[in-house]
């Protein structure tokens, strides 16, 4: 028991030390985006859990090594280690458990960042993505862009369409990345939540050119993006 006692307290430290660090480090980019909140508690969530589990395998294993290490003068066999079943039915057990109730919440995160905006109308972009190159028409203003200009807190739908293969369509600090694919249309639902210059990515590779199919991102007051919309060609 004295053995038990003493490991519990050191993956109780390990553990607490790595979550508060998991929890406070800033380990993504900047938050831009309402969606990106959600996100980043889902991932505090899971790397929490993991810095648990780490904590438990590596302080057992290093506990281990140098505690019941063999001495100079022992020369003889270690004692026969047969099953223990109900160890096995716990470390079977509470892994499938943490991997459902992740599969849960992970389901509602997604339900909650896919859902259409209810308090004011959305901004629709429908995306073509090429090799390797991005275009943006707005079919409410009646114009077609290589730049993607949005209104801050305005929630924006994209429509997205892949013309030859599938790409990813990602902004990082909007967190959510979606699919465009050929032959059908995909959606993704982002508001925007800060004034700023952003880089659009693709994140599927798509051939020779995938390294440098960006697009500029720019996010801007209502105003100015009424003005920028009045300036582009019909």
């Amino acid at each position: 028991m004295k053995h038990v006692s003493i490991l519990a307290l050191l993956i109780a430290l390990v553990s607490t030390g790595l979550v508060v660090v998991f929890q406070n480090a800033h380990l993504t980019p900047t938050v831009a985006a309402t969606q990106a909140l959600a996100v980043d508690d889902l991932f505090k969530l899971e790397f929490s859990i993991a810095a648990v589990i780490l904590s438990i395998c590596l302080v057992t294993l290093v506990y281990s090594i140098i505690v019941f290490r063999r001495r100079a003068d022992d020369e003889g066999d270690g004692p026969p280690i047969h099953g223990h079943t109900f160890l096995e039915a716990i470390w079977t057990l509470i892994p499938l458990a943490i991997v459902v109730a992740l599969a849960i919440y992970g389901a509602l995160v997604l339900a909650d960042i896919t859902r259409a905006a209810s308090s004011q109308p959305e901004l629709e972009v429908k995306v073509s993505a090429s090799q390797w190159s991005w275009r943006f028409e707005y079919p409410q203003y009646g114009i077609a862009t290589s730049q993607l200009e949005l209104p801050v807190n305005g929630p924006v739908v994209f429509k997205l369409h892949g013309t030859d293969v599938i790409h990813s369509f990602w902004v990082p600090e909007w967190r959510i990345k979606m699919d465009a694919v050929p032959g059908m249309e995909t959606v993704l639902r982002i508001t925007p939540t800060k004034v700023g210059k952003y880089k659009l990515l693709c994140a599927e590779l798509c051939g020779l050119g995938h390294a440098f199919m960006e697009a500029p991102v720019a996010v801007v007051e209502e105003a100015d993006f009424l003005n920028w919309v009045k300036a582009q060609p019909k």
